[in-house]
């Protein structure tokens, strides 16, 4: 009722607009996409996303009951899937989609942002144990994961082989990029066959992967609300220190243009280190990136206006444009076609069984290594996310955007890992 009752006050937002203003605003886009006029550049990206996600965002954050297991993420991202499945959106449409968030890459830049702003923003000490803390629960969830998945699907009549190397390994290799086109490849040397034909048999898995991560992570933060006691509201380490309620509490200061600015100088320059460092450790440059920022922030190099100005950025970034990039995602990086073709019974139930073992690992792991049941549960379910793209997908259902860098590490070195190890044990058995 009281929704309706903004609507006829006209204090009803979409986004970050008034309604009658978003209408009017999203009238103009959808004319230019009829005509075809849509520019193939960021602006006609944005375009198209702005609007979409903030419609099915605001949708999903009034649906009851639904809106606490994260229907404005789950509605942002499978929608838009579902709408380029059935040929609702023209060429063009998708042309400058695909201009921003694929040739430009708005994806890695606003991952950038929420790392860069999430660790300088974070007490060093939680950070710095916070990292420590989650390399066991990532190895051992991988590890547990694998043997489960493995023992589901035989059971249901697979092999061994077949299920870990085209079904476990990819749910868990970091995403499409990072993990599932480096085992294409690594499987295509050893058994000498097409690499096209792995790619396509290896991506429905990491996307179903994906989807059950966003399931589990909705319901496993709607426990935290029912359960106070075992969710850190945000928070993964459980601490105490002089000071710690100073630190933790949210900065209400208004938002400093200025220092605002200095924040897209520091995450590029941050981002370009991890790049650097890259060539030379031939380590993956996210991770890097996540490192060299930790170092930063521990050592306490760069000034507080510089931290405070990241930290607001981060802010302004996750709240305003989360919804959107899921749009973005679901319009090129879903497809559901491909899910359809190979999803039966087994294959549906080997990955959920993945995708339980590997969270529900990180949970138990949090009363021996002192972390919040919720927030280790939900990174751990990260680790069998489709990369970055899982990752923006999987904390957005849970409202846990500040645990960006604890969730790359876990998808980019555990997908690491894994492709790692698929590729050894795979190279051992054809030798």
């Amino acid at each position: 009722m009281s929704v309706l009752q903004d609507i006829k006050e006209n204090k009803f937002y979409v986004g970050s607009l008034p309604l009658p203003v978003f209408i009017g605003f999203s009238l103009i886009v959808f004319i230019a996409a009829l005509l075809d006029l849509l520019p193939k550049s960021m602006i006609g990206g944005f375009a198209v996303i702005l609007p979409l996600g903030w419609l099915l965002g605001t949708i999903g954050q009034n649906l009851p009951v639904l809106k606490k297991f994260g229907a404005p993420a789950i509605l942002s991202l499978i929608i838009p899937s579902i709408m380029v499945y059935n040929d609702v959106f023209d060429q063009n449409t998708l042309a400058a989609t695909k201009m921003l968030m694929k040739e430009s890459n708005f994806l890695l830049f606003y991952i950038a942002s929420l790392v860069c702003g999430s660790i300088l923003g974070m007490n060093r000490i939680i950070l710095v144990n916070g990292f420590i803390r989650m390399m066991i629960p990532m190895l051992l969830g991988m590890i547990l994961a694998a043997f489960v998945g493995v023992g589901v699907a035989v059971a249901f009549g697979d092999t061994w082989e077949h299920a870990f190397f085209y079904t476990i390994a990819p749910v868990m290799s970091g995403g499409v990029g990072e993990g599932v086109l480096q085992l294409s490849n690594a499987y295509s040397n050893i058994l000498d066959q097409d690499y096209d034909s792995f790619v396509s048999a290896l991506i429905p898995a990491t996307v179903v992967g994906n989807f059950f991560a966003i399931t589990y992570t909705a319901v496993i933060n709607r426990v935290g609300e029912l359960k106070p006691h075992l969710s850190g509201q945000g928070q993964l380490v459980k601490m105490k220190f002089e000071g710690m309620d100073e630190a933790l509490k949210d900065d209400t200061s208004p938002l400093d243009a200025s220092a605002m600015s200095g924040a897209v100088m520091t995450l590029v320059a941050m981002f370009m280190l991890g790049s650097l460092l890259e060539h030379v450790t031939h380590f993956p440059g996210p991770v890097l990136m996540i490192i060299a920022t930790a170092a930063i922030k521990y050592l306490r190099i760069l000034p507080a206006s510089v931290e405070k100005g990241s930290q607001q950025w981060y802010k302004f970034i996750s709240g305003n444009f989360t919804y959107p990039l899921m749009a973005g995602l679901g319009l090129l990086y879903i497809d559901l076609g491909s899910v359809v073709n190979v999803l039966t019974i087994p294959y549906f139930l080997t990955i959920v069984s993945v995708v339980f073992t590997v969270s529900m690992t990180g949970f138990v792991c949090s009363y021996f290594f002192k972390m919040y049941p919720v927030e280790a549960s939900i990174i751990s379910s990260c680790q069998s996310g489709m990369g970055g793209t899982g990752d923006v997908a999987i904390l957005s259902t849970a409202n846990r955007m500040n645990l960006m860098p604890f969730a790359q590490v876990a998808t980019r070195l555990g997908g690491a890992l894994m492709v790692i190890g698929a590729t050894a044990l795979l190279r051992y058995l054809h030798l």
